[in-house]
């Protein structure tokens, strides 16, 4: 049989993806645009029909190259696991959610390593991608990888590699962004750092799977802790008569030692707002608490009930009750520009304006409809924007920033605009019909 790296370095290896989703779909690409035959797969047959008939499910990721490589005959993608044996390096790509006890779901990290260990050949280099606690790899994959007498480091080879991806970022992507690998031994790093030197351009060893792990939730729980700082200075600054957004742009003048962060209406995407919980639950094994991940969640999660209270002083200024009151919602993406509403804070502060008897409407020029999610059971569509639709709500909250929005026009044409993200900085006329949140 062909040795494994041989085949990585004439770039006839097949790479094998596990999970088209955010993070599985640009690192196909990125290894179909360096040459390597590929495989893709998911469970999801919707995925599989539509990356079949060239159309896209996640806006921001191009199909072009996608069909390029289909065209070519460089690409297939499948519902069937059994064709696992066909490649020779398997990335995995699976979600890592919570449970709802606010502890780690491995669930799909645990299925996807047994249907791999069925289908494990010699020479055959596994890696996970997936965000997830220190001893993943090598405790929960290791052991089932091996249960049928193949060696680590000799038969095949098992690394992880924490996926670093910011959808709508358009100044880093997958190609461009350094990827840390750790293996289980040297042989493994050697072969996982080799094979990614062809799709990113630089590769960052560690010594281990668990320093890779680990750093994947520091990168993560460092953003978490300081927007948790502004998120708390955004309480008091208002309720000092002082705006934190001015504060921090002056703040950013310093040339060292600042990094700016920005207070919103909470945590939203698939990472900041879980991969901390993952290290908070792990460090109970070795008796310790995490007590700044702990605080900086609770304040996060709290942003939500701050920006009810300052939507239901606002209305109380105009003699009005939440209670059946209209409120539109722009933005249910967690960030600007994309079209990814996982673990967005629009959701939890619509989930609050309906217990207190709004009515809930919402825009977002990248989502057109709402479908229903593991924390919410929306079926809503996007209202179209109008200066009459404006008129007839009691409120308009800016729950998102995204670039279409002309919040001028929006702050006009409102009676009351609830800004979360600061996007109404530049308005002049109407600017008294806001109010910071």
């Amino acid at each position: 049989m062909e040795k494994l790296m041989d085949k990585i370095l004439d770039r006839t290896a097949t790479v094998g993806i596990i999970g088209l989703g955010y993070v599985g779909l640009p690192l196909l690409i990125r290894f179909g645009e360096a040459g390597f035959p590929l495989l893709g797969f998911d469970v999801d047959s919707r995925k599989i029909d539509a990356l079949l008939h060239g159309k896209s499910y996640i806006k921001h990721i191009p199909m072009e190259p996608i069909n390029r490589f289909l065209g070519a005959r460089q690409l297939d993608v499948t519902l069937s696991f059994d064709r696992l044996a066909e490649a020779d390096c398997i990335l995995i790509c699976v979600p890592t959610p919570l449970t709802e006890k606010m502890e780690p779901d491995l669930r799909y990290v645990l299925t996807t390593t047994e249907t791999v260990a069925q289908h494990l050949r010699p020479q055959q280099l596994i890696v996970l991608e997936s965000t997830t606690y220190p001893g993943t790899t090598d405790e929960i994959m290791l052991p089932r990888l091996q249960q049928d007498g193949l060696k680590v480091g000799e038969d095949f080879y098992l690394a992880f590699s924490p996926e670093r991806e910011d959808p709508g970022n358009k100044s880093f992507h997958t190609g461009n962004i350094p990827k840390v690998v750790g293996g289980i031994t040297p042989q493994c790093l050697e072969r996982a750092r080799t094979l990614y030197e062809f799709a990113v351009t630089k590769v960052v060893p560690v010594s281990s799977t668990r320093v890779a792990e680990l750093t994947k939730l520091l990168e993560n729980i460092y953003r978490s802790v300081n927007i948790a700082l502004v998120n708390e200075l955004k309480v008091l600054t208002h309720r000092m008569g002082i705006d934190l957004w001015e504060v921090i742009d002056a703040a950013s003048t310093k040339p060292f030692g600042f990094t700016p962060f920005y207070p919103g209406p909470g945590l939203g995407g698939h990472c900041i707002p879980i991969d901390p919980f993952y290290l908070s639950w792990k460090a109970r094994e070795y008796d310790f608490t995490t007590r700044f991940i702990h605080l900086a969640g609770e304040i996060n999660v709290s942003m939500p009930y701050h920006v009810l209270e300052q939507t239901v002083e606002a209305l109380n200024q105009d003699s009005k009750c939440l209670n059946g009151s209209k409120i539109l919602v722009l933005g249910v993406a967690y960030k600007k520009d994309i079209d990814d509403d996982r673990e967005s804070p629009s959701y939890a502060i619509m989930d609050l304006l309906l217990e207190r008897g709004a009515q809930i409407f919402y825009n977002d020029p990248h989502i057109p409809k709402l479908k229903p999610g593991r924390k919410h059971q929306y079926r809503l569509e996007s209202v179209e924007l109008s200066e009459e639709l404006l008129r007839e709500m009691d409120a308009v909250m800016i729950l998102t920033d995204h670039s279409a929005y002309d919040y001028g026009w929006i702050a006009e044409h409102s009676t009351l605009v609830i800004d979360t993200r600061n996007a109404t900085k530049h308005v002049t006329k109407g600017y008294g019909r806001i109010v910071k949140a």
